[in-house]
């Protein structure tokens, strides 16, 4: 894999435009995040927490210094709700990068010259569904991957994004996964054991309970 440069200063500088403050869990998660990325060998992590435990701007903040290095991230989803969930959530938080962002689902118009622009380098984060596997997507330099929920996706179809080539070598990017699902530690090593495990356990201050239930079609 190719090492992403952890630029400090402009780590502070986008942290300090943030609408709010992270919290203690996701400094750390971020420092354990960063300290792989820099690294020549491949990241393998997985990133647990609740729903709007705020991983997402974790993983954003990953894909931001990659695309200022001018290399290229996906962010992997399983439906295109959460797709255009996260497109919003990262153009709204990071203002300046809406150029470098886009979307990429199987509903998604003008594909062929959006995968152009993904294929000469332009789009620096790509997010989108199953869409960004097909064989007509072609990366410049795709050196992190960012999977949301990734028990939703089969073997073959993660393992399909993780293999670039790059002047004729086989370049393996960063892998992130994410996952609302609380897998307890000793079962989540035992079931992804090549990840490195990264928890986020407290919610940002005025987030509102989480609240589940069982709805009926009909009041969908």
């Amino acid at each position: 894999s190719e090492s992403i440069p952890v630029d400090q200063e402009y780590i502070s500088k986008l942290l300090g435009e943030l609408p709010f403050v992270l919290t203690e869990s996701q400094k750390e998660v971020l420092r354990e995040v960063l300290s792989d990325i820099q690294r020549p060998r491949p990241m393998n992590r997985l990133l647990q927490g609740d729903v709007g435990s705020g991983k997402t701007v974790i993983a954003a903040i990953a894909a931001i210094l990659a695309a200022k290095n001018g290399q290229q991230t996906a962010i992997l989803a399983p439906t295109e709700v959460l797709a255009q969930q996260h497109y919003r959530t990262i153009t709204k938080l990071f203002k300046g990068f809406e150029k470098e962002i886009e979307i990429l689902t199987g509903g998604s118009k003008g594909k062929k010259s959006l995968n152009t622009k993904i294929e000469s380098g332009e789009i620096k984060i790509i997010i989108g569904t199953h869409a960004i596997i097909q064989k007509t997507v072609k990366f410049k330099n795709l050196a992190l991957v960012i999977v949301d929920e990734q028990h939703r996706f089969g073997v073959e179809q993660r393992a399909a994004l993780l293999r670039s080539e790059k002047n004729s070598q086989i370049l393996i990017p960063h892998l992130l996964s994410m996952s609302a699902t609380p897998i307890p530690r000793t079962l989540a090593l035992t079931i992804f054991g090549d990840l490195d495990l990264s928890i986020i356990n407290e919610l940002p201050a005025g987030r509102k309970p989480i609240i589940t239930k069982v709805v009926s079609p009909s009041k969908r």
